[in-house]
């Protein structure tokens, strides 16, 4: 059995697909970018600052599906420029900590909104 979550603490769906999933005790949650829930608005900063804008999209989805960011055991980063990757994994490292997520980072051609970055998650509930 599936349960969807939904938070006005992280940007709604623009498609038909759910801000997370519940299924099996495990939180799938879709991919975050940049954008501030409370205004709508696309955070166009440096890499730090749009990464940090994601991840705390990703964390009140987490907390709104009863998780944290200690119970992510995958994580999938996708940037527009992997030259961005060190910065990028500064400001992971304040969100994540020991034991980390196992962790795929890529390179994209492009993303939605031509944002930098764009991360999704599975998590333990």
């Amino acid at each position: 059995m599936q349960e969807e979550i939904k938070t006005d603490k992280a940007p709604k769906a623009i498609g038909p697909y759910s801000q997370a999933v519940v299924a099996n005790g495990f939180v799938f949650a879709s991919g975050q970018i940049p954008i501030d829930p409370a205004t709508g608005e696309l955070n166009t900063g440096t890499i730090e600052d749009q990464a940090r804008q994601v991840l705390r999209n990703m964390t009140a989805l987490l907390e709104a599906a009863g998780t944290s960011p200690a119970k992510v055991v995958k994580t999938t980063v996708f940037l527009k420029n992997m030259d961005d990757f060190a910065r990028m994994n500064a400001v992971y490292g304040e969100f994540f900590k020991p034991p980390f997520p196992a962790r795929a980072a890529v390179e994209v051609a492009r993303l939605p909104k031509d944002v930098l970055i764009e991360i999704e998650a599975v998590a333990l509930r």
